[in-house]
């Protein structure tokens, strides 16, 4: 039996993963990183990440998708993972997170196919059209502390904003006060509230742990993801994260999120792209 860890924030704490066997691994789903009842998508990202690192023999995620098939809730649950290739610079597996339901049926949550390589012995060259996002100063932006009238900029009691330090750009919080924008953008400072600089396998809880951009479109409400995947594109500077997400189209109840994440020394770091169900609150 062995711990796989990499560090004592409760980032590392909660998505730490106990190997049983070849293949299985024991996690303990905290209520720290809910949504309403729901444990959040970003976070259970990385809980997989965490044991497909210790099933591989690459150590860092390059490429991860996930599909959300039931809401996973706080509590014991079994991770399985599966090696499917493996070469000299990338190996690929799969993982899959079932939880017991009162009943005692299995249920699974969730499935994710990656790919893992090695970030650091990736080459130097960077040809991009990419710029970061322009944001103003991290202490001209809204957090949780400093939204109108002492409210939240985060809708609803959420046990992971007292995990997280975002401070949004005051052009893309008008939804905190009831005056949305209406063009479906995210933008902000990002951080882990201990102070835990960013590393591969936080920027997977990165790229689903801003605001829905559907507050920005005039929505409320919970808005599960479907599926999910994330390219991670270098190892970040410490310090912290920019994030920009934006939503093109929302059609048939369902829309898209597209996010990047930059570091502080101004490289995409994370780009991911998911499918999310569109909440029914106007």
């Amino acid at each position: 039996m062995a711990q796989v860890t990499l560090g004592n924030s409760e980032f590392d704490r909660d998505t730490a993963v106990v190997r049983r066997a070849p293949g299985r691994y024991d996690a303990q789903l905290s209520a720290g990183w809910t949504i309403i009842r729901a444990v959040n998508g970003g976070y259970l990202l990385a809980l997989m990440g965490r044991a497909l690192g210790d099933a591989l023999p690459h150590p860092d995620p390059f490429s991860v998708t996930a599909h959300y098939l039931t809401a996973s809730v706080p509590g014991p649950a079994t991770l399985r993972t599966e090696v499917v290739r493996t070469g000299r610079t990338m190996s690929t597996g799969t993982a899959t997170l079932v939880q017991t339901a009162p009943d005692g049926t299995e249920v699974e949550r969730m499935r994710v196919l990656a790919s893992y390589g090695d970030l650091a012995a990736l080459r130097d060259d960077v040809r991009t059209s990419a710029k970061p996002p322009e944001l103003p100063p991290y202490e001209h932006c809204l957090g949780t502390d400093t939204a109108p009238d002492g409210g939240s900029a985060i809708p609803g009691s959420t046990a992971i904003a007292d995990r997280l330090d975002i401070r949004l750009d005051p052009a893309t919080s008008g939804w905190a006060i009831g005056a949305p924008s209406g063009k479906g953008e995210m933008r902000g400072w990002f951080g882990l509230a201990d102070g835990r600089d960013p590393d591969p396998l936080s920027l997977l809880l990165t790229v689903d742990a801003m605001p829905p951009t559907a507050f920005d479109l005039g929505l409320s409400g919970w808005v599960p993801t479907v599926e999910l995947t994330c390219h991670i594109r270098c190892r970040p500077a410490p310090g912290p994260l920019r994030v920009a997400v934006t939503t093109r189209n929302l059609a048939g109840g369902f829309l898209e999120e597209d996010a990047e994440v930059w570091d502080s020394a101004d490289r995409l770091v994370a780009q991911s792209r998911q499918l999310a169900r569109a909440p029914l609150g106007g």
